[in-house]
C-alpha cells in the first residue's frame, strides 16, 4: 500500500499511516505526479491542487484525504468520475474558531487592542479605561452548529446567558449545549453580544443589515468569525458611527483581504485576518483525523466524512442521476418557500424513481434542505447523519406508476408545534431525460422550471393581479423569463399560484412591494442552481 502525503500534516498522523507493509511518501517539489503512479491514497491540505490532469497520473488511487474542511482545491467531479473517494475533516477546527470568537468578545469588553497599542506608544492610560465583564451578559448565537455549540459551552462557563437562533436545531438539543432557542428578533433585541455561526446561503446573505441592526439592543457588540457575506458592511459601519452598536470584532470579510473598508478605520472595530481556525492544535487535530480516516478506509472500507458519492452501480446511477437532481431541487424549493422551517419531510416517489430506490433519493432531499443552513457541504453520503444531528426527520413512500406523468417525485414538509399542522408540498418530474420540471405546489398544478431565481406567489384569482405583479417587477428593473400560472378551482377569488422565473440579481427588497398588492396572499424568493447539479457518475 502506497500513501502520498503531499502537504505537511502532524507527525502523529504520519505514524498512523505507517502500517506494516505500507509505504508513506512525502514527495519532493515537482515529484508528486510521478509518485502518484502507484499510489493508493493521497493526503493533502490546501496547498496542493488535485486537478483532473494530476489524477490522470494516479490510475490506482482509491482515496483522497483532505486535512481540513474545504475541498475547493480538489476536482470532485474528476475524482468521482475516476472512482476516487474524497474525505475531509469537518469540525476539526471548531474549538479553535469558538475560542477565537470568545477572544474577540473579551478583547472588546476590555479594550485590549487599544490598551496594548497605548502601552507600546509609551503611555499609561489607566484612568478612563474601565472595561466590562462578560459574566451575566447575554450572548446571542446566530447558528448552533459545531462552532456555535462550542461557543455556547464556553460562554456558559463564563456565566453568560446564552440565546440561540437556529430553525434546524431542536430546543432539547440546544438545551444540552446550554442555550435557549428564541426567534431571531428576540435574540437581536436582548443580546449584549451577537456572534454569527451560520452558513452562507440566499437566506442568510447580508442577514445583518440596516433593518436587523436597528433591532439590536443599543450598545450591543457584533462578532463575526463565520462568513463575511453574512454582514452588510456599509450598514454595520453606519451603526458603529452612530454609536447604536458599541463595537464589532471581525475575523472574516465579504472581500478578503478587505479593500478600502471603512471598518478598518474605526476605533471600535477589532479585525483579524481570517485566522479563527489557524491554531497548532487545530492543524494537529485535522492531520490525525484524516490519517485515521484514510487508514480505516484502506483497511476495511470504512467510510467517514466522504464528500462525494457512495458506491452505486454505474447503470443504476445513470438512470437515478436526474431524479437525485430533481429531489434536491424540490427539497430546496420547499425549504425556501414554506412559511415555516422544514423540520419534518415526506418523500413520495412513483414510477422509475420508486423502482430505483428511495434510499439515495432520501439523501438527496435531505441535502437540498440542509445545504441552505450548514457551513459544510452536505451530499448523499453525509446527509442522513447531518439530518439526525439537526433533528430533521423524513418519511418515505412509494406508489405504482399512474396514468399521465408516471415518474414523479414529491417533497412535503410539515410545521412543528402543538397548533394545527400545516403542510407545504411540491412535486416534479424529469422531461427529455435530464430536465427537472415542477408540476405542482400544494396541490395546485403549475408546470415551471426548477432553476434560477423563482418568485413563488399565492394570490386570489381575480382580474388585474398578474398585471400589477408585472408592473411591480418592471419598476424594480426585473425581467421576467417565464411566468407559469395555476389555480385550485375555476372560480372567481379561488386560490391561485404563480411561479415567475426572473433574470439577473433579485433582492428580497422586492417582496414587500409584491405583498402589498391587493389579493396577493404570499410571495417568496427561491434561488436554485442554474445548471444541472454537479453529481458525477462513478467510474465504469
Amino acid at each position: 500500500m502506497k500513501i502520498i502525503v503531499a502537504d505537511r500534516i502532524s507527525e502523529h498522523g504520519i505514524k498512523l499511516l505507517a502500517e506494516p507493509g505500507w509505504q508513506v511518501v512525502q514527495p519532493a517539489a515537482g515529484a508528486l505526479a510521478r509518485e502518484l503512479n502507484e499510489a493508493d491514497a493521497l493526503v493533502v491540505r490546501s496547498a496542493t491542487r488535485v486537478t483532473d490532469e494530476l489524477l490522470s497520473h494516479a490510475p490506482k488511487l482509491r482515496v483522497i484525504g483532505r486535512a481540513g474542511v474545504g475541498v475547493d482545491n480538489i476536482d470532485l467531479e474528476a475524482a468521482t468520475r475516476r472512482g476516487v473517494l474524497v474525505m475531509n475533516t469537518p469540525g476539526g477546527n471548531a474549538p479553535s474558531v469558538a475560542e477565537h470568537a470568545l477572544a474577540l468578545m473579551l478583547s472588546m469588553a476590555r479594550s485590549i487592542p487599544q490598551l496594548n497599542a497605548s502601552m507600546h506608544a509609551g503611555k499609561w492610560e489607566k484612568s478612563g479605561s474601565a472595561g466590562a465583564e462578560l459574566r451575566a451578559k447575554t450572548l446571542g448565537l446566530v447558528g448552533l452548529g459545531r462552532v456555535g455549540a462550542e461557543v455556547a459551552r464556553r460562554a456558559r462557563a463564563l456565566e453568560m446567558r446564552v440565546l440561540a437562533y437556529d430553525p434546524y436545531v431542536s430546543a432539547e438539543r440546544a438545551a444540552e449545549w446550554g442555550a435557549e432557542l428564541v426567534p431571531l428578533a428576540d435574540l437581536l433585541g436582548q443580546a449584549d453580544y451577537i456572534s454569527l455561526h451560520t452558513a452562507l446561503s440566499p437566506a442568510t446573505e447580508r442577514m445583518i443589515n440596516a433593518e436587523t441592526l436597528k433591532q439590536m439592543k443599543p450598545g450591543a457588540r457584533l462578532v463575526n468569525a463565520a462568513r463575511g457575506e453574512l454582514v452588510d458592511e456599509a450598514a454595520l459601519a453606519d451603526a458603529l458611527r452612530s454609536k447604536h452598536l458599541a463595537g464589532a470584532a471581525l475575523d472574516v470579510f465579504a472581500v478578503e483581504p478587505p479593500v478600502d473598508s471603512p471598518l478598518l478605520q474605526m476605533s471600535n472595530v477589532i479585525a483579524t485576518p481570517h485566522v479563527g481556525g489557524s491554531t497548532a492544535e487545530a492543524q494537529e487535530e485535522v492531520g490525525v483525523q484524516i490519517a485515521q480516516q484514510v487508514r480505516e478506509y484502506l483497511q476495511d472500507g470504512t467510510l467517514r466524512n466522504s464528500v462525494n458519492l457512495p458506491p452505486i452501480p454505474p447503470e443504476q446511477y445513470r438512470r437515478l442521476r436526474p431524479y437525485l437532481d430533481l429531489a434536491e431541487r424540490l427539497a430546496s424549493l420547499v425549504a425556501q418557500a414554506a412559511p415555516f422551517p422544514a423540520r419534518r419531510l415526506r418523500l413520495a416517489c412513483a414510477g422509475e424513481p420508486a423502482e430505483l430506490g428511495t434510499r439515495v433519493l432520501r439523501s438527496a432531499a435531505l441535502a437540498g434542505v440542509l445545504n441552505a443552513v450548514l457551513d459544510e457541504h452536505v451530499n448523499l453520503v453525509n446527509a442522513n447523519a447531518r439530518a439526525t444531528e439537526r433533528g430533521l426527520d423524513i418519511q418515505e413512500s412509494k406508489r405504482p406508476r399512474e396514468r399521465g406523468i408516471a415518474d414523479v417525485v414529491e417533497i412535503a414538509t410539515y410545521s412543528a408545534g402543538d397548533g394545527k399542522r400545516q403542510e407545504f408540498s411540491a412535486s416534479g418530474t424529469i422531461l427529455y431525460g435530464t430536465t427537472p420540471r415542477l408540476l405542482q405546489i400544494n396541490g395546485i398544478a403549475c408546470e415551471a422550471p426548477l432553476e434560477g431565481t423563482l418568485l413563488v406567489m399565492r394570490n386570489r384569482d381575480v382580474p388585474g393581479v398578474i398585471g400589477q405583479v408585472g408592473t411591480a417587477l418592471g419598476a424594480q428593473g426585473l425581467n421576467i423569463a417565464t411566468f407559469a400560472l395555476g389555480r385550485r378551482e375555476a372560480a372567481l377569488g379561488a386560490e391561485a399560484l404563480a411561479i415567475v422565473q426572473l433574470d439577473g440579481e433579485v433582492s428580497e427588497a422586492v417582496l414587500p412591494r409584491l405583498r402589498s398588492i391587493p389579493n396577493v396572499m404570499e410571495a417568496r424568493i427561491v434561488r436554485l442552481p442554474r445548471a444541472t447539479a454537479a453529481i458525477a457518475s462513478p467510474a465504469t
